[in-house]
């Protein structure tokens, strides 16, 4: 399970990696708003642990930027307010739950636990995107109808940049969870490149709206843009 830590403070940055990472959790740590939403924007994370007094944009304008862009990542608060008031506000804004600090790193690991258990959506059987049809229990895909015949691991690349319809995906993410490598490196971003030009051969050479897009310098993402 993989764990973003947004936290300002460096001795319990450190802390709860250290805690995490002993438990089993893969853990990165972020200490601005503005790189936990990017970082959270690109990547695949099961849970964020998200302070509410941070540097620029606090913890709660981060926690509504990320629910209106529909993100679904769980989100645990952990913050020094501990009024009836500062709870209800966190949790209006989106959070899953709320810890207050001082706490037990037993509490935050059963807590991290509990929002993971907690109505994670299910892996949908079927994407769409414009006139992109993917049928996961088939492997079948079709472009305006047509048949697009994919290897395995072509689809199963198509697939998870569907499942994140219009989030841009990392190279680093698609590294781990499409070819299970833990570590990024040239030669496995070369070999994604490579992947990702040939699905844009068989999926948008022929037609004008083109739905695979590369964000220079980040990732990949597959949504419809008007030509």
């Amino acid at each position: 399970m993989r764990v973003l830590i947004v936290e300002d403070e460096p001795k319990v940055a450190r802390a709860l990696e250290d805690g995490l990472r002993q438990e089993g959790y893969e853990t990165v740590v972020e200490s601005s708003g503005e790189g936990a939403f990017f970082r959270i924007s690109t990547e695949r994370f099961d849970v964020a642990l998200l302070d509410i007094t941070l540097p620029g944009r606090d913890g709660l304008e981060i926690l509504r930027a990320l629910r209106r862009h529909d993100l679904e990542t769980r989100v645990l608060m952990l913050t020094a307010r501990d009024t009836l008031e500062d709870r209800v506000r966190g949790l209006e804004s989106g959070a899953d739950d709320y810890l207050v600090k001082p706490f037990a790193f037993a509490e935050l690991v059963a807590r991290i636990r509990a929002v993971q258990r907690r109505g994670r959506p299910v892996d949908a059987l079927h994407h769409t995107v414009a006139d992109l049809d993917l049928d996961r229990p088939t492997r079948r895909v079709t472009r305006a109808g047509q048949t697009v015949d994919l290897t395995a691991r072509e689809f199963d690349l198509l697939e998870y940049l569907m499942r994140f319809d219009g989030q841009v995906v990392s190279r680093e993410t698609l590294g781990r969870d499409v070819w299970g490598e833990r570590s990024r490196t040239a030669t496995l971003d070369n070999v994604i490149d490579v992947h990702i030009a040939r699905l844009r051969r068989k999926i948008d050479a022929d037609h004008a709206v083109k739905l695979i897009h590369t964000a220079r310098g980040v990732g990949f993402t597959v949504r419809e843009e008007t030509p």
